[in-house]
């Protein structure tokens, strides 16, 4: 069993054909096929069916194409990291976020973390929902991804860091300004502005409302906080944001944020392929990051860290 038999067996997963690969490949259909004929035999399983369409992985097939998938990429990750040893190239550390992350949480970490590694050069690589940051952080674009935690994906691991209670953002002479708290109930026939389709913020929203009896649908949508609180300022209705950005938002005076206390709060936090393979430089932006939620969860009504 070689590396190569393992990247051509991932490979023939996603692509269904065996011709089609060897195209892409420029070689020939019986080279691929050799690569699994020698796997299938090594391990005495059958890994693909044949049939006219193509092929499909069996059972076998897709446990060892997990597996194989998560153990390329740890190993591509080592190899970046020995060329960048052989060669004295800069390191770079790449993560990925949404939009306003950077703005509203990274800021101060960005500072110490520039101090602390001099060498070492920042990239950002905004994503509009955590499931794009699961791509990104799958074709090894990015090193880490700082996300809205929901559901699951196969070869990415996440660590929740903290919790976010969801606030109603609403214009200062809004009559919902004056209240102190609000529940799902007291939603009912607003005006309501929501993320973008897709994100899981706004799946975990919508999720929730209706399991409380209201149906909440975006009759205006925006592609980030940001966004949302110009709307909400000139007057096109209301958002629902989690409580770091409705922090920020209200220190501006010109909108208010009531805490929904029956909505349930979103977790948040990074997102890996393999933590022990990151690089420290990675490890300590983390690091620094969470040393900087620690002082939000201080001073941040309706912040906290996980337990």
């Amino acid at each position: 069993m070689t590396l190569e038999d393992l990247r051509i067996l991932v490979a023939a997963c996603e692509a269904g054909s065996l011709s089609a690969l060897a195209r892409d490949l420029k070689r020939t259909q019986s080279a691929v096929s050799q690569h699994i004929a020698r796997l299938e035999v090594e391990l005495g399983v059958k890994l693909f069916d044949r049939h006219a369409r193509g092929v499909s992985p069996t059972a076998a097939g897709r446990v060892l194409k997990d597996f194989a998938l998560e153990g390329l990429d740890a190993i591509e990750v080592g190899l970046q990291r020995i060329r960048a040893l052989q060669h004295g190239e800069s390191a770079t550390l790449s993560i990925t976020t949404g939009g306003t992350t950077v703005r509203h949480f990274m800021m101060q970490t960005i500072v110490k973390f520039r101090k602390k590694h001099p060498g070492v050069n920042l990239r950002f690589l905004p994503a509009g929902s955590t499931r794009r940051c699961f791509e990104i952080l799958r074709l090894a674009q990015a090193d880490l991804g700082f996300i809205t935690i929901g559901e699951p994906a196969r070869g990415i691991r996440v660590r929740t860091v903290a919790q976010q209670q969801l606030f109603l953002l609403a214009a200062t002479d809004d009559a919902l300004a004056s209240k102190r708290r609000l529940r799902v109930a007291d939603l009912a026939g607003i005006r309501y502005l929501g993320l973008s389709g897709g994100t899981t913020h706004q799946s975990a929203i919508e999720h929730a409302a209706q399991e409380r009896g209201l149906d909440l649908k975006a009759e205006i949508v925006f592609d980030d906080f940001d966004t949302a609180k110009v709307f909400v300022e000139l007057g096109l209705g209301h958002a629902i944001v989690p409580a770091v950005h409705a922090h920020n938002f209200a220190k501006t005076g010109t909108v208010k944020a009531i805490p929904i206390v029956d909505l349930p709060a979103v977790s948040i936090g990074w997102a890996f392929r393999h933590w022990q393979h990151l690089s420290p430089a990675a490890r300590d932006f983390a690091a620094l990051m969470d040393q900087e939620l620690a002082r939000m969860a201080k001073t941040v009504a309706g912040f906290s860290l996980a337990a």
